[in-house]
């Protein structure tokens, strides 16, 4: 299934949020509206929207409290996307300038805060309550992954569970809230919203495991590899196998090219080398096809419908994706 295949149940949904989401934005001070504008136009795939509405729809029928949770979600993540753009001095966002680039830090950090207050209030203001908490808890996850990150960075001492540990808080914790706080808006159901916050948690996974693939290449469906975690001294699952299983004059080779030589490219593509040579990729693959299972496995605990047909679209998009 394409994107448009896995949009289609909910598409006049998905036409109406873009709409919600551009409202719940608004601002009487004409350089908010001005940026807001331009963070709406050069949204990405809408992946988060699309996980809130049909996770919804698997559960119940969707309401405004659905359009809601997806505005919320949008509005706490671009906040954090805006300020991580500020911390890592990065000028580029999906390949057009980032808001710091084009109106420095200062603004940029405002208007992040911005965002975050708008989504607090949204909810606030419609008694939305149960879904702040899930999406609060996902902030939360989200700004600890980032640090644990950078703490075990400074060291490269990441094993398996570290890693599972970082992506789960980085990454998962947000899709996991995505379906969360979808099923939450139409069904009070506790278990419900569990099985949905855990499939999410699956997904993100293994999500963020076909992302970290892309660094290595496979020479096959992914292409050349890029080698950006290996620049920017991050320890992921390929690389993190390949030492598990390296001798010691290996290990201490490899460390010392991520921690002394990571922008030399010749030595970048020796780690690749080595990574791929120790079997580090089919390790990887596997082990994010057991989270991709895991998710489709839950999934069919829920009747049969389009929007449960098109989840599992969803899954398997994640990770066949190309880019």
């Amino acid at each position: 299934m394409n994107v448009k295949e896995i949009k289609a149940p909910i598409e006049k949904e998905m036409l109406e949020f873009e709409l919600k989401f551009k409202f719940s934005m608004k601002s009487s001070v004409p350089l908010l509206d001005k940026i807001t504008n331009y963070i709406v136009k050069r949204k990405g795939k809408q992946l988060r929207p699309m996980f809130v509405f049909l996770s919804a729809k698997v559960c119940g029928e969707m309401n405004e409290s659905t359009y809601r949770a997806a505005s919320l979600i949008e509005l706490l993540h671009t906040a954090t996307l805006v300020h991580d753009d500020v911390v890592d001095d990065s000028n580029e966002r999906r390949g057009f300038f980032s808001v710091n680039a084009l109106w420095k830090n200062k603004i940029a950090v405002l208007v992040g805060d911005f965002l975050l207050s708008r989504g607090l209030l949204l909810s606030i203001d419609n008694n939305d309550f149960h879904l702040l908490g899930i999406v609060s808890n996902a902030v939360r996850e989200m700004s600890e992954g980032e640090l644990l990150q950078i703490e075990k960075a400074r060291k490269l001492d990441i094993d398996e569970e570290v890693y599972y540990e970082i992506i789960k808080k980085k990454t998962a914790s947000l899709v996991a809230s995505c379906c969360a706080c979808g099923a939450s808006s139409v069904n009070t159901s506790a278990e419900s919203i569990e099985k949905m916050r855990v499939f999410g948690e699956a997904v993100g996974m293994a999500f963020q495991i076909k992302d970290d693939l892309f660094d290595y290449g496979d020479g096959t469906n992914i292409g050349k590899p890029t080698g950006i975690d290996i620049k920017e001294k991050k320890m992921t699952l390929p690389l993190i196998y390949a030492l598990s299983n390296a001798s010691y004059f290996d290990k201490k080779r490899i460390i010392n090219i991520v921690k002394n030589n990571n922008n030399n490219p010749r030595k970048v593509a020796e780690v690749i080398d080595f990574v791929i040579k120790s079997g580090g990729i089919q390790y990887t693959e596997k082990k994010m096809n057991e989270f991709k299972n895991k998710a489709i496995q839950i999934l069919s605990e829920f009747p049969e419908s389009p929007a449960k047909e098109s989840l599992i679209g969803l899954v398997k998009y994640t990770t066949e994706r190309k880019n």
